[in-house]
């Protein structure tokens, strides 16, 4: 039987295990953190990833533990719609649309689909080699064989850093983030992003009347100190409701806050000998166009494919794609940070004209990343 290690047990991490393991490989996942996702927050599940995560059976249990993103879009700081989403065309387009999520709800029904064992918990890796595919664990002095290694460790990948030890590091991408659930009660039905001068804050509705929220802002990384809360009430006072409402709401223990890096520099490749690296670890991208978890997800069942043969398949699926993406993605980062309140209004007006003049070409601007379809398991 063919052996399989996965370093991460992330979303991305998860799917691939989970990919592998109905494919009749032997999988074992090493997760250097004591528990799954232990803090939550929430993420969008695309068309797209859905599609992949039907390909391992998991995707109408999603769609169940999920709320379907409604009438949205854009708006302003004042609460003006710079612009909709097109819901409902790219339901009708692609058959599917977008789904709203908590993380953590989405890595426990990944992880209910490996056998007991399969998930090592505190247990972190020293090292992989691509040549031999052996993975030797912090505090073990006996490697593990595999004939393929998964790295899925992440934006701070050490197996990435080995293999590709002269490429450039992730960079920051000039906003911080926060994250929170906010409890039922507070939530209103619509999703939104709503853009000010060098800040965002986003509402994504959930099931069971909660929601995930997310803010960035345009400052130097490393901060981090002091009550979240307040600072974000500080930094969106006199904005829209429900936004004020629903910093009021938050507990202050579950904002996370984190620096926004990626990958600004694609690898030469996504993988080496017998490792195969995964989501963050080998695209690492903004979350502008909310395809982090969703790339990893699409990596997962693409490496499954072709796992058992030329790694080179993996890259020549992946790498262009991704890559791709992460420059879009960090195009619409640099325009919400805009902070000069000229610019500020030319891009409000522009984005506001643009979609009256072209719903449907701007609704089409997605087709290339939602019109995705995982490989044919059928022909392998």
């Amino acid at each position: 039987m063919r052996r399989a290690t996965v370093i991460g047990a992330g979303v991305g991490g998860l799917t691939a295990a989970v990919a592998l393991w109905q494919r009749g490989w032997a999988v074992t996942v090493f997760e250097r953190a004591a528990s799954l996702e232990p803090v939550g927050s929430g993420l969008a599940v695309a068309v797209n990833a859905l599609k992949a995560l039907d390909v391992i059976g998991v995707g109408d249990g999603i769609r169940k533990l999920s709320a379907v993103q409604g009438e949205g879009g854009v708006r302003s700081a004042k609460g003006r719609w710079l612009m909709k989403t097109a819901v409902r065309e790219i339901s009708d387009k692609h058959g599917d649309s977008v789904v709203l999520v908590r993380r953590a709800d989405l890595v426990d029904a990944l992880a209910a689909q490996l056998p007991p064992g399969v998930v090592r918990l505190n247990t972190a890796v020293a090292e992989a080699e691509p040549a031999s595919g052996r993975v030797r664990l912090v505090g073990d002095p006996d490697p593990i064989e595999a004939d393929l290694v998964v790295a899925a460790d992440g934006i701070r990948s050490a197996v990435r850093s080995a293999l590709f030890p002269d490429h450039p590091e992730p960079s920051y991408a000039g906003v911080t983030s926060w994250r929170m659930l906010i409890p039922g009660g507070h939530v209103p039905g619509q999703t939104f992003e709503t853009w000010g001068a060098g800040r965002v804050f986003g509402v994504m509705p959930l099931i069971g009347g909660a929601a995930y929220c997310y803010a960035t802002d345009t400052v130097p990384a490393g901060g981090g100190d002091g009550d979240q809360r307040a600072l974000l009430r500080r930094l969106f006072r006199g904005w829209h409701s429900p936004i004020p409402e629903l910093l009021d709401a938050v507990s202050p223990e579950a904002i996370l806050r984190n620096d926004v890096y990626h990958l600004a520099t694609p690898l030469p490749a996504m993988h080496r000998g017998k490792i195969a690296l995964l989501g963050d670890a080998a695209h690492a991208m903004t979350p502008n166009l909310g395809q982090g978890a969703c790339q990893a997800i699409e990596d997962a069942v693409t490496l499954a494919h072709v796992a058992g043969g030329d790694l080179a398949g993996y890259t020549a699926a992946r790498l262009k794609r991704t890559s791709a993406i992460v420059a879009r993605s960090a195009v619409g980062c640099r325009i919400t940070q805009v902070r000069n309140p000229l610019l500020v209004r030319l891009r409000d007006e522009g984005m506001a004209l643009a979609w009256r003049l072209g719903r449907r070409r701007m609704a089409a601007a997605m087709d290339d990343i939602f019109g995705w379809n995982p490989p044919d398991y059928t022909h392998t």
